[in-house]
């Protein structure tokens, strides 16, 4: 179960799909085991092969299981309809996460950008905690040594982000106390050149614990500090609204604990 588990989120990073030898060698799964996942998630319709030999792709049913279980939790009727009004406020792309299992990990987005410049970008489920501002915002609401212990984690040393990542703990704690002190957290080319965004986090009305992030990014030129300034009253409300709204929702695992 854990390794079929791991081949399809290894998948739902590659929309163009992976060859069997790739998929064994990341999961260091034998490759005669990973050949019987494979055929297995073929016959329950989670997974496809062009041809023989070809990349194994995820199905669209793994994408209607994600909406069902959404719809189900409450999200596609409480909570979308939120993001949806603070996109449009803002003209920018929102993007929700929630705190599960010690990582953060995206559910939503809504998109508020009608023309010119979008900024969609293709982002895993599991934020990046280093160099987004949906990491930033969450690991302000922490202590050093967890801080510390989850980046460690993910590790910090990455490529492929924007200029300003840290590369280093001492630059991220730097980004994580300035968001403290802030209470929001706001970053400038650092999850991706040309970009820039504000977050906060979201905390359950049971308890002063986050449990989730909310934030709005988009290109540089027009997300600038001054712009970031006039969003922020409007994103702490969504905040606000969304605990309220989400407090009893199972896709808050950390509010109704």
């Amino acid at each position: 179960m854990d390794r079929a588990i791991a081949v399809i989120e290894l998948l739902s990073r590659h929309a163009g799909g992976l060859p069997l030898m790739a998929i064994a060698d990341t999961l260091a799964i034998p490759r005669s085991a990973t050949h019987r996942l494979l055929a297995d998630l073929k016959d329950e319709g989670y997974a496809r092969q062009e041809f023989e030999g070809g990349a194994y792709r995820l199905t669209a049913k793994i994408v209607a299981l994600g909406f069902s279980h959404l719809a189900a939790a409450g999200m596609t009727s409480r909570i979308q309809p939120l993001l949806d009004r603070l996109a449009d406020r803002t003209g920018e792309l929102v993007t929700m996460a929630v705190i599960h299992d010690r990582k953060l990990i995206r559910v939503a987005k809504a998109q508020g950008a009608r023309r010119g410049l979008l900024y969609n970008p293709d982002e895993g489920a599991e934020v990046y905690l280093a160099a987004t501002s949906n990491g930033h915002a969450w690991l302000s609401c922490l202590d050093e040594d967890e801080v510390l212990q989850l980046v460690a984690r993910q590790g910090l040393k990455r490529e492929g982000y924007g200029p300003n990542a840290p590369r280093t703990m001492r630059e991220l704690l730097g980004f994580v106390e300035t968001a403290r002190k802030l209470g929001y957290a706001k970053i400038f080319e650092t999850y991706e050149q040309g970009t820039s965004a504000i977050a906060v986090a979201v905390f359950g009305t049971r308890s002063d614990r986050p449990i989730g992030t909310i934030s709005v990014a988009g290109p540089v030129i027009r997300m600038t500090t001054e712009v970031m300034d006039r969003i922020l009253p409007v994103l702490r409300e969504a905040a606000a609204e969304i605990a309220k709204a989400g407090e009893d929702l199972p896709i808050f695992p950390e509010a109704v604990q």
